[in-house]
């Protein structure tokens, strides 16, 4: 039987599932690096991260509901199926072996095991966590045990209960006031558009355009067949979801303040938050923190590696699913090696190249009715931010890279023609530019027919 209403039991189902999808290693240390960076100004840096890390994500499953499309590729094809193409290619491997599924690992090694061995240990220790890790990942990724099952009903529950114990202690007795903590220099004046930008190392926008048709899915599976009862339930599963990511986001942004007053600022938030976790619970805090961290992100690499398989295998099948699932864990295991901090600077360059196009993706998803998904529209507004796309990627390079001279000019040319590009959002204007001329011509098109 079909009913588009939902009872609220149900929609609590599908906000659950919006919430496990988005939350992975990348939540737990990017808020609480934010609020050492932030300081006193955490809340204006926190409300940018927050319209990235979790308004981005909600929109995303509004634009392939609304556009009707069934992934990035099919959210991509109208600016052609080439574009599309390396657009879907780029952010598997970028949310897969190179960035996101790697980080999995070195997560839990940097919270739970990397404060308790001898600096001359570190890069043993993470290659054998690794292999252990990408091991069991692999085994249960290509045996599709029902251990998920487990792992999302109770351990990822024991998890958040954990995480909240920490909140209530740390609200109870403060690490410091974070209205006098240290404000860095970039978050003195620009702590929204830094806190936007920082919400890009999250993914979470771009993991929405592959595991987003899950939601909508579910939400069909569940007998809402009517395209806009999906999208009114999507509201209301997202919003609800969206408030409990967003709740524990500004509790480990305003935890990273504080903790200013009691450590040193870290080069990340893993190192933060076993700081914190250490001084709120001593040893046997951050062995729990450690096991149910590995525990959770074992089952969001499983989440990566297999989508990743899936899709590779159905756009190259020729090449088996246990092919491309032997070698996302293969190159996911090489680069975790590389430590957390490197993972994080090297793939922020590609997340300043993705994150615009993806946003304007997104927009031309939700607008498409506006403009009847015409092609031009797409294309314009796409193919014009691509061009500050670009060179927010050279600017975002590790110095090695970008100190060459060729960089140089590059990036001197951007700052004194490109508006706003010092704080990354050039491509804003020539996105807005692209969709004004794409709605001119589309418009124009159709007067033309009519009057014809």
């Amino acid at each position: 039987m079909k009913n588009n209403n939902l009872s609220f039991k149900k929609i609590i189902l599908i906000a659950s599932l919006f919430f496990g999808m988005l939350f992975g290693a990348g939540n737990l240390i990017f808020p609480v690096h934010l609020g050492q960076l932030s300081g006193s100004n955490w809340m204006v840096a926190g409300a940018g991260f927050l319209s990235s890390a979790v308004i981005l994500p909600l929109l995303t499953l509004f634009a392939l509901s609304i556009s009707r499309s069934s992934g990035i590729y099919e959210l991509a094809k109208p600016t052609g199926a080439i574009f599309a193409s390396i657009f879907l290619i780029l952010i598997h491997i970028t949310i897969g072996p190179f960035a996101a599924t790697p980080r999995t690992a070195t997560v839990p090694y940097e919270i739970g095991f990397a404060p308790h061995l001898p600096a001359n240990m570190y890069k043993t220790g993470l290659l054998i966590y690794t292999a252990i890790f990408f091991i069991i990942v692999f085994l249960l990724s290509v045996t599709e045990a029902k251990v998920t099952d487990l792992i999302g009903k109770v351990l990822n529950p024991i998890f958040i209960v954990l995480l909240l114990v920490i909140f209530l202690l740390a609200f109870i007795h403060p690490l410091g006031n974070s209205q006098t903590a240290e404000v860095t220099r970039a978050y003195q004046s620009t702590g929204f558009t830094n806190g936007f930008l920082q919400g890009y190392n999250t993914m979470d926008a771009l993991a929405s355009l592959i595991f987003g048709i899950t939601v909508i899915m579910a939400i069909k599976e569940l007998g809402v067949t009517k395209q806009k009862d999906v999208s009114v339930t999507l509201a209301k599963s997202g919003i609800l979801g969206m408030i409990a990511i967003g709740i524990i986001y500004v509790c480990l942004i305003w935890l990273g303040a504080t903790s200013l007053h009691q450590f040193k600022m870290a080069t990340n938030g893993g190192t933060t938050l076993a700081q914190i976790s250490y001084y709120y619970m001593g040893v046997f805090g951050n062995v729990l923190l450690a096991t149910l961290t590995t525990i959770t992100c074992i089952t969001t690499a499983m989440g990566l590696v297999i989508a990743f398989a899936q899709d590779f295998h159905e756009r190259f099948p020729k090449v088996s699913y246990k092919t491309f699932l032997s070698i996302n864990c293969l190159i996911s295991f090489a680069f975790a090696n590389l430590g957390l901090d490197k993972i994080i600077i090297w793939s922020t360059p590609v997340l300043m190249f993705l994150y615009p196009i993806a946003i304007s993706l997104i927009l031309l998803g939700i607008l498409s009715p506006i403009f009847k998904n015409d092609k031009i529209v797409y294309k314009v507004t796409c193919y014009l931010t691509l061009i500050p796309a670009i060179f927010d990627l050279m600017n975002a390079l590790p110095p090695v890279l970008r100190d060459t001279e060729l960089v140089q000019i590059l990036i001197k040319f951007a700052e004194k023609f490109f508006p706003l590009f010092s704080i990354g959002f050039s491509w804003t204007l020539f996105s807005l530019t692209g969709l004004v001329i794409g709605l001119l011509i589309h418009f124009l098109k159709r007067n033309n027919k009519i009057i014809s």
